[in-house]
């Protein structure tokens, strides 16, 4: 693993309705945040909360796809505590022990994880309940926003070279339902 591999970390407790819009819209504001080329945007309104996101087939499939795995793996088990782990990473040559070309490596420089957990409040807890959530959806994007304009955060974008589709770098979203890799 890269020792200068950035880490951000967003936690979030969540409740069954909201436990697909709240990873969804998450995850579309981190690859609006990372993807950089031209980003046709979209938003989502999640508990009076107005997310960034990317309308763009291929993401929107690929978030849709994750967060799918995540409620199910939610659903099935008795474990109600999950992540999803967005890694980009850069293409580097990847040479063997005498400096000779021997292909590609994916080098991870960034990595996004997002620790959720599912708690049924009480019907009469439910208002305070969505309040934390709104109150959690602000503090991810700040974090986000905080990120990503930091220097540490701008110095772990290595140089683009290819800069042809929405993203220049490989993306790679993983979910873990306690602790085991799904999907």
């Amino acid at each position: 693993m890269n020792a200068n591999l950035a880490t951000v970390t967003i936690d979030v407790i969540l409740d069954r309705h909201s436990a697909k819009e709240v990873p969804t819209a998450i995850l579309h504001s981190i690859l609006f945040h990372r993807l950089f080329g031209t980003v046709k945007p979209q938003t989502f309104e999640v508990l009076d909360v107005t997310m960034p996101g990317v309308s763009d087939p291929e993401m929107e499939q690929l978030v849709t796809e994750k967060v799918d795995i995540f409620w199910k793996g939610i659903e099935s088990g008795a474990n109600k505590r999950g992540q999803i782990i967005v890694t980009f990473s850069e293409k580097k040559a990847k040479k063997s022990w005498f400096q000779v070309y021997v292909g590609e490596e994916e080098v991870p420089w960034e990595q996004w994880i997002v620790n959720v957990e599912i708690r049924q409040p009480k019907s009469e807890d439910r208002q305070e309940f969505n309040a934390n959530i709104a109150s959690t959806l602000l503090k991810a994007l700040n974090v986000m926003l905080t990120h990503t304009s930091s220097e540490r955060g701008r110095t772990a974008v290595p140089l683009i070279t290819n800069a042809t589709g929405i993203s220049p770098f490989p993306i790679k979203i993983v979910v873990k339902v306690g602790g085991a890799e799904l999907g």
